[in-house]
């Protein structure tokens, strides 16, 4: 591949974003069952949204709806922080895990953010 961006699978913050997901898919399987609709939902959801949002926002024309979508991305990026901290203060993930949750958030993060800047 020479480095074209053909579609959002392309992008290397969507790429991200997808192992993201997968992972805390993976992580909240662990969860006690009663949080099943709780926070297991919540954080499933929001990274769900983040990937979601950069790919819905990468299909389409405008710019502008492009870096909306991105910011959207973005607060379910912070969202999805919020619940991390919980999911560790409650004893759902352990200390490795969170590691790894808040490196790739942070990853995402400033990836979107350069994202956002240089459409700008």
């Amino acid at each position: 591949m020479d480095g074209e961006i053909k579609n959002f699978k392309d992008l290397r913050v969507w790429k991200r974003a997808y192992e993201l997901t997968l992972y805390i898919y993976k992580v909240t399987k662990k969860f006690p069952k009663e949080e099943l609709y709780g926070i297991v939902s919540q954080m499933r959801r929001a990274s769900v949204s983040i990937v979601s949002n950069i790919a819905e926002g990468n299909s389409r024309k405008g710019k502008a709806e492009y870096i909306q979508f991105l910011f959207v991305a973005y607060g379910s990026l912070a969202e999805l922080e919020t619940q991390i901290l919980l999911a560790k203060d409650l004893g759902y993930i352990v200390n490795e895990e969170f590691d790894v949750l808040i490196r790739m958030r942070d990853e995402i993060g400033a990836m979107l953010y350069k994202l956002i800047q240089r459409l700008k």
